[in-house]
């Protein structure tokens, strides 16, 4: 049985397909999208189609730009040695927050996951290997998820650069800032011991 009208219910599945929304809360957005102002809501469809128009992958880093190569690549002020190679853009964004690293980025676009028949060839890995090829980096961090897929792609990756003779790194992993030993789990224990450094 249907309680929305069918265009109601359309936008309420379209809501339902973006990653992290249920359907309660799928409903919320719809409605509320639904209680704007006509030209609102034109501003909302324009602003959508006006980012899938207009924003595609850095033809260095494979980041999200508007431009051919991106404000960060295009930086001469950017540490030009050292890259970092994340999962997706928007740990770029979290990890320019930290205002901790002023190197480069290389953006894979997701992890090796055989599960979800993601392999090698469906990632920005040959972009990569490229760069490294083409420049003298001194540095290579790998920076992607420490979960299953994270851990799998960073090893196979770091294969691959093993014969251009650069440093790969990999991100720490330790304790949270404000979390308890008591709750931290034995992988995540043992990271961090490896990890410690001198104070």
């Amino acid at each position: 049985m249907r309680f929305f009208a069918a265009p109601v219910e359309r936008l309420i599945e379209q809501f339902e397909r973006l990653p992290g929304i249920g359907h309660k809360t799928a409903q919320r957005l719809a409605f509320h999208l639904l209680s704007l102002p006509k030209e609102e809501a034109a501003e909302f469809a324009a602003a959508i189609m006006d980012a899938k128009n207009t924003v595609f992958t850095c033809k260095i880093c494979q980041n999200l730009t508007d431009s051919e190569i991106c404000p960060i690549c295009s930086n001469p002020a950017r540490d030009q040695s050292v890259v970092c190679v994340v999962t997706d853009p928007k740990d770029v964004v979290a990890l320019e927050r930290t205002r901790e690293y002023n190197g480069l980025y290389h953006v894979l676009h997701g992890a090796i996951s055989p599960l979800n028949h993601i392999g090698p060839d469906d990632l920005k890995i040959r972009e990569l290997i490229l760069r490294a090829s083409e420049n003298d980096f001194t540095e290579i961090i790998m920076a992607t998820n420490p979960d299953t897929e994270g851990e799998a792609t960073a090893m196979y990756i770091s294969r691959l650069l093993k014969p251009f003779d650069v440093k790969i790194t990999r991100l720490a992993y330790g304790v949270p800032v404000g979390g308890h030993l008591e709750y931290a789990d034995e992988v995540t224990l043992s990271r961090a011991l490896e990890g410690r450094r001198e104070i």
